[in-house]
């Protein structure tokens, strides 16, 4: 069966392993942006291929791990070397892909084991056979925890005193702020997390949220998740976030970006701190300290599963994935770890170099320190997405998108079909409008309750037809006027929300109604006391005007996304889980 035994179980697997062995591999060239890895082998016999599918925190050690492996050309027993090909993936995209069968790799590795519980359940509604033949063995530890302006977390007491969630809980919630700590030019905590649907670290931290407010590391159940004071506690975090994301990498860049001002403190993996402290350490503001909440938190294991049992593995397959996480276990494999700013299983391992105060984190944090919480089980663990959903901060959107002649052909197609689905995925609570350029600016639909005008905007989109020129610099105006209204409007009414513009382009202003220096100075403002609406920007197409789009979403603490008519959909799907 795929479901595995509980937390417990987790530091026993290796507790025997001497760790040892030479470091395998230099590190992965890059930092954020991951290529897929694909094993070279030696002429001869055809190559098994293993396909694998990971979340992205473990992937520069994967990706040695690959290198070293094809090197030592370990074969099957039928005399086949072995082709492992690594893809970088989103925990829950992923494990909703493979469950409904438009993801089929040999072996998938989520950051957590609570996404393998979800893909047990889901699986087991519709298959007879399990999608697995054998527990999905732990590979590394990552510990989920809080990323801090190092300054910000020596006015709490880092590193020698410890740090509750409960303590982070209050300080958001707290008006004052950073006065309370003798810092009143910080203001209010700027907290921001991932999203619970598609991340792992998003889950975890609010797993571990409600984990200390009931004050239990295991036991949790889906009606401890809807109590009065989980709830309250999950309304005070909602009220006082101030950015969601996709995925760690994209709020620790953006914070390497916009700096204290833009966040003080996300949601993190150990693993990306440090790493941020170390590669981008001259870019950072102040450096980054990892905190670890001393209610407890999650030490993700990073499950990996061989999907025997889906239908699309071969019995060879199967022997080749499970050489390769033989591999993976291997002493050498395991002291590669702390190359790569993760924890080997066995707690009493040496680190290595890199997990050190200097850089950020506390190398004799562990287990036997730092209570690990159980995995939430699916129930719960759906539970906690649906209590996030429901005391969520809602979001005003304005969707403003380029139908100008450059747009014709598939171009409208694509961009059309995807912001439909996007429209869908807003929550019935939020607020949605829709404008459309190209030489004249059009409100095609007013900023109204999603759950009324859904439809009705879906349909306006749907019916959208290219033609005309570019008026961009205009269309951002008029756009961000019409947000500064809805913005004073809520301030009025005491209704705190997030308010964001999805702007669609693939090209240049092309009227010169309105420069852009005067558009740049004059139209990125917001009401009296507000900060400016954050951009989302897709730029589609080689044809858009990258320098703009660029400096728009800098200047909003919004985000770029490149996209093209194969790529809008997961370009949309990624501004979803900001909002």
């Amino acid at each position: 069966m795929m479901s595995r035994s509980r937390r417990n179980a987790l530091f026993i697997l290796i507790g025997s392993l001497a760790v040892g062995g030479a470091i395998l591999g230099a590190g992965v060239q890059g930092r954020l942006a991951l290529p897929d890895v694909v094993a070279d082998v030696l002429p001869g016999a055809a190559p098994v291929t293993v396909t694998l599918a990971s979340s992205v925190t473990k992937a520069r050690w994967l990706q040695a791990a690959v290198a070293a492996f094809g090197a030592a050309d370990i074969r099957t027993a039928a005399g086949h070397p072995i082709r492992i090909e690594l893809s970088n993936v989103l925990s829950g995209e992923s494990m909703l892909g493979i469950a409904e069968g438009t993801l089929q790799p040999t072996v998938w590795s989520p950051g957590e084991g609570a996404w393998v519980d979800q893909l047990t359940e889901r699986w087991d509604r519709t298959h007879t056979r399990p999608v697995a033949s054998q527990d999905c063995a732990p590979t590394v530890l990552t510990p989920v925890g809080l990323a801090m302006w190092r300054p910000m977390a020596e006015a709490l007491g880092w590193p020698a005193d410890p740090i509750s969630w409960a303590e982070l809980v209050d300080l958001a919630n707290d008006p004052d702020g950073w006065a309370r700590h003798g810092h009143p030019e910080w203001g209010r905590l700027r907290l921001g997390h991932t999203h619970p649907q598609y991340s792992s670290a998003g889950l975890l931290f609010l797993a571990s949220v409600i984990y200390a407010t009931l004050g239990r590391t295991d036991g949790v159940t889906e009606q401890d998740v809807y109590s009065p004071g989980v709830t309250e506690a999950m309304g005070i975090l909602a009220q006082n976030t101030a950015k969601y994301g996709m995925v760690t990498t994209d709020l620790l860049n953006n914070m390497a970006r916009g700096g204290p001002a833009f966040l003080h403190v996300a949601s993190a993996f150990e693993e990306g701190t440090v790493r941020f402290n170390v590669e981008r350490g001259d870019e950072l503001r102040w450096p980054l300290a990892f905190v670890f909440p001393q209610d407890g938190t999650f030490w993700s294991d990073h499950p990996y599963c061989i999907l025997d049992g889906a239908g699309w593995v071969g019995p060879e397959q199967a022997e080749a994935a499970e050489l390769f996480r033989d591999f993976l276990l291997s002493p050498a494999m395991q002291a590669e770890a702390g190359a790569h700013f993760i924890r080997p299983l066995d707690p009493a391992a040496p680190l290595g170099p890199l997990l050190t105060t200097v850089n950020g984190t506390d190398p004799a944090a562990g287990p036997q320190t730092v209570p690990a919480f159980a995995i939430p089980s699916p129930e719960v663990s759906e539970a906690i997405i649906d209590q996030f959903l429901t005391t969520k901060r809602k979001a005003t959107v304005l969707l403003v998108l380029d139908i100008s002649g450059s747009m014709e052909g598939s171009a409208i197609r694509s961009a059309t079909e995807a912001t439909v689905g996007f429209l869908a995925r807003l929550d019935p609570r939020d607020r949605v409008g829709l404008l459309v350029f190209d030489e004249v600016i059009r409100l095609s639909e007013a900023i109204g309750p999603v759950s009324g005008i859904v439809e009705q905007a879906q349909d306006r989109v749907q019916s959208l037809v290219a033609g005309g020129g570019t008026n961009l610099h205009g269309a951002i105006c008029r756009a961000t006027e019409l947000l500064a209204a809805e913005q004073a409007q809520d301030a009025a009414a005491s209704d705190s929300r997030l308010y964001g513009i999805v702007l669609l382009s693939d090209g240049s202003d092309t009227t010169g109604e309105i420069s852009e220096g005067r558009m740049l100075a004059t139209c990125l403002g917001a009401a009296e006391g507000e900060e400016p609406p954050r951009m989302f920007i897709i730029s589609y197409g080689s044809g858009a005007d990258a320098a703009l789009l660029d400096r728009l979403a800098t200047e909003t603490r919004g985000a770029v996304f490149a996209a093209d008519p194969a790529s809008i959909g997961q370009a949309y799907l990624r501004i979803s889980a900001e909002q």
